[in-house]
């Protein structure tokens, strides 16, 4: 498909391009961003595709098109969990709620509430999804039903035994192999958390990444229990375990929210990212991370949502809301942590931490496109005082208008376009699931 989105007012997020740019045009071939400029109607290779009808055109007067926004930290089958935490610390919401539900839980329900999240992705404008939970083969078949971009693994750890342990590197190595040629799947050593293994399975889990060069995913001090968990186990605080088996590889931190100041001094060198997420963190009674002094520190941040069990929603715009006015209350300085700096978080931030910046997480000529529109004409966005502070603080994932990844439109106009998939029968499905395993 060819598409030319005209007379937008562009939020690239590339660093060579001003912030805001009105009136202008995208053509997109295929997958790739092949052009951005002005007027681009008058370019002689869109007259051709016009010409011979090989071409939709998408009216962005007035609109903003920006990067898809990228959730680092998620686990996508927990759609159907969504309010199931009330009441519960999170220790006794794993153990006694939802791991006996997971324990239930077929291939067939892990397709279902897949499609279930990818529909709430794409209707809020997430392109990109880094997941961590098992049968993956099920996720991913629903990934290529629905178009989205993901990054997943099987969840890593040797709680159950060593033989458990080792047979995840080999389901990880044979789904790599099976899907080697879909362009939208990536893979990552997605290690449970050093609560659920042992220290010689986790200097495996991390020479595995290695080999097979891909980025470790990883649980990482989200509260005062699972530290404490931790030093009982290894003898050693988690920063220990951290700089001393971690420093060769690619990391995604999830929550990080029991890091000190110098415990974020040590790891500032090392090839880590955080995948912040304020919203599960509040809603488990977690606490708030530090992402202020991170990127002090020059520490790449990303946002996620956690599994909607947790994290309520997919709404990257929340988000994007809640990360920047925490950190403003909690360091009682309004003026840290700007908007365009939350908005780098949940694009080309993101994107660098998936080890994707090559191809999404801004909008480039050759990279992939992965673009949402974005409706600002309603009464909370009214006047347009500051356009990136109006995305952070006065739009969320509803005012979200077209999704488009890889070059193939998802959602337009508010309307889903995904052949096959009937949104409600998905609704009626994922019903049915919690009601079996309840």
């Amino acid at each position: 498909m060819n598409i030319l989105i005209k007379n937008a007012n562009l939020v690239s997020m590339d660093s060579k391009r001003e912030k805001i740019e009105k009136g202008i045009d995208i053509l997109i071939e295929y997958d790739i961003i092949k052009k951005i400029g002005i007027n681009l109607e008058e370019n002689s290779e869109v007259k051709t595709l016009k010409e011979n009808s090989c071409l939709e055109i998408i009216d962005a007067t007035n609109k903003v098109v920006m990067p898809g926004l990228i959730n680092t930290h998620a686990h996508i089958p927990m759609s159907i969990f969504r309010e199931t935490v009330d009441g519960y610390n999170m220790q006794d919401w794993l153990t006694k709620k939802i791991w006996p539900m997971e324990d239930r839980l077929t291939k067939e329900d892990i397709y279902n509430a897949s499609l279930l999240t990818f529909i709430e992705m794409i209707k809020n404008g997430c392109t990109t999804i880094n997941d961590m939970y098992f049968m993956a083969d099920e996720i991913i078949k629903a990934m290529q039903k629905t178009g989205v971009r993901i990054q997943t693994a099987r969840a890593l750890m040797n709680m159950v035994s060593e033989e458990d342990g080792e047979a995840r590197f080999k389901e990880i190595l044979e789904l790599k192999n099976k899907y080697k040629d879909e362009s939208k799947v990536s893979f990552n050593a997605g290690i449970h958390g050093l609560y659920t293994s042992t220290e010689s399975y986790i200097k495996k889990c991390v020479q595995f990444a290695k080999e097979n060069n891909i980025p470790v995913h990883m649980h990482y001090c989200e509260n005062a229990k699972e530290v404490e968990d931790v030093i009982n186990s290894y003898n050693q605080k988690p920063i220990d375990i951290l700089v001393n088996n971690f420093k060769d590889v690619p990391v995604i931190l999830a929550h990080a929210v029991k890091m000190s100041k110098e415990d974020i001094e040590r790891i500032k060198n090392y090839n880590i990212s955080i995948a912040h997420c304020p919203i599960s963190n509040l809603k488990l009674g977690c606490g708030i991370a530090n992402i202020a002094e991170m990127l002090e520190n020059n520490i790449n941040v990303s946002l996620g949502t956690d599994g909607q069990g947790s994290g309520c929603n997919l709404d990257m715009f929340e988000v994007m809301k809640f990360a920047a006015l925490l950190q403003k209350g909690v360091k009682e300085k309004s003026d840290i942590l700007n908007s365009y700096g939350v908005l780098k978080m949940a694009t080309i931030n993101g994107a660098k931490a998936l080890g994707l910046q090559e191809q999404i997480g801004s909008l480039e000529e050759g990279k992939h496109a992965d673009i949402i529109i974005v409706n600002m004409n309603r009464v909370k966005a009214i006047p347009e005082n500051d356009l990136i502070s109006q995305i952070v603080y006065n739009t969320n994932g509803e005012d979200v208008e077209t999704t488009i990844v890889d070059g193939k439109i998802l959602m337009e106009d508010y309307k889903l376009k995904l052949d096959g998939i009937q949104e409600e029968k998905v609704y009626e499905e994922c019903e049915k699931i919690i009601k079996r395993i309840s």
